[in-house]
């Protein structure tokens, strides 16, 4: 009589062949999350390209069930229709944009000192929130400064102090130049990605299936699948509900008569993009900016704000996500604050697709699990 491999007992060699499958396995985990702390603005810059990607795509497939066109021809025609739009955008408001946003960040630096003034006359510390600490920096070195005398009026400074400030000019020059450079590298990076996603999107499915072991690629495909579809829905409808966030925050602002309602229209549908923290902080810009009109248009800008938000959270989201990412609020949040600490405003901006994968991973297996038949235990 035979007996299976599954029910004789484990050998010495069998016991040190689990043990270094495990230790291996160890060590690749941890390597990497290493590679992941140190390269997580990377990866979180290639996924905002796959995620431009998935949106452009999902733009391309409800053209092509309108248009019996080829892909590329659609994807161009999506690409088009964004860039007009985007540079009409650019033409009609550009010069309102450019001077709104002006007049608005004075305005809200102004409306901080004045709240950091008022808690300070409640006899509240702001010294923790580090408001207004250039002011006291350049009074003492001007303090420490030594007074000229009174034979160097008129004298030219020296050459040090002539190197010194051409430095420091160059320096802060680089520093300019570099971040610049850095922005729009970003951005052409995430343009870059998202176009190769979006125009071939069949190549990167079959190579993420390829690298899957083959035993294991049906439910892989199953997992992609859920993915690609839950973000593609999820994109399309944050789309709509940031234009309508920000559509009817400018309107709402004009009325009530709140300089600079455009530009603040637009943040509060950027912010939009960010569950939960973007209200926040888009209200308390709203909020800012309203206080030098008086009171009276602040709270009716607060209402108006805490009215936009309801309907964004009660009336467009429910309709238009149809319980796509059905994740809890406080576990969202806790997810969003965590990644956000870690790294930075883009674990912040990329925290609800991220915990939205996580999700659509665990929701298979315990499908998974609970459609699997029962296991037999041997007599």
């Amino acid at each position: 009589m035979t007996i299976s491999r599954n029910e004789r007992p484990w050998t010495r060699t069998d016991l040190a062949w689990a043990i270094s499958v495990g230790g291996i396995g160890i060590v690749l985990f941890t390597a990497m999350l290493i590679f992941t702390w140190y390269f997580a603005a990377t990866l979180l810059l290639i996924f905002t390209g796959m995620l431009l990607g998935l949106g452009l795509n999902a733009l391309t497939d409800a053209l092509g069930r309108r248009m019996h066109l080829p892909h590329a021809l659609r994807l161009a025609i999506v690409c088009v229709a964004l860039a007009l739009m985007l540079a009409c955008v650019g033409y009609l408001g550009g010069a309102t944009i450019a001077e709104q946003a002006s007049v608005l960040s004075k305005t809200i630096k102004s409306q901080i000192t004045n709240v950091r003034s008022f808690l300070e006359n409640h006899g509240i510390d702001t010294s923790v929130f580090d408001l207004g600490s250039a002011a006291p920096a350049s009074s003492t070195e001007a303090e420490a400064a030594p007074s000229p005398g009174p034979g160097s009026h008129g004298a030219l400074p020296s050459a040090g102090a002539l190197a010194s400030s051409g430095g420091a000019i160059v320096s802060q020059t680089f520093k300019l130049l570099l971040g610049t450079i850095s922005a729009v590298g970003n951005i052409f990076i995430v343009l870059f990605l998202g176009l190769a996603f979006a125009a071939q999107p069949k190549i990167y499915y079959d190579g993420l299936l390829f690298l899957t072991p083959a035993g294991q690629r049906t439910r892989a495909r199953l997992i992609i699948d859920r993915i690609s579809e839950t973000l593609e829905r999820w994109l399309i409808a944050q789309i709509v509900v940031m234009i309508a966030v920000g559509v009817v925050t400018w309107i709402g602002l004009a009325v009530i008569g709140i300089p600079g309602s455009f530009i603040l229209g637009i943040q509060a549908g950027i912010l939009a993009f960010i569950p939960t923290v973007g209200a926040i902080i888009a209200g308390v810009i709203v909020v800012l900016a309203s206080l030098a009109s008086g009171w009276i248009p602040a709270l009716s800008a607060l209402l108006l704000f805490l009215g936009v938000h309801a309907m964004e959270s009660y009336v467009l989201t429910p309709i238009l996500q149809r319980q796509a990412l059905d994740i809890p609020p406080a576990t969202l949040f806790a997810f969003q604050i965590l990644l956000g600490v870690v790294f930075g405003i883009w674990g912040l901006a990329l925290a609800l697709p991220l915990v939205a994968i996580a999700k659509v991973v665990i929701d298979h297996f315990k499908t998974y699990e609970a459609d699997a038949p029962p296991r037999v235990e041997a007599a």
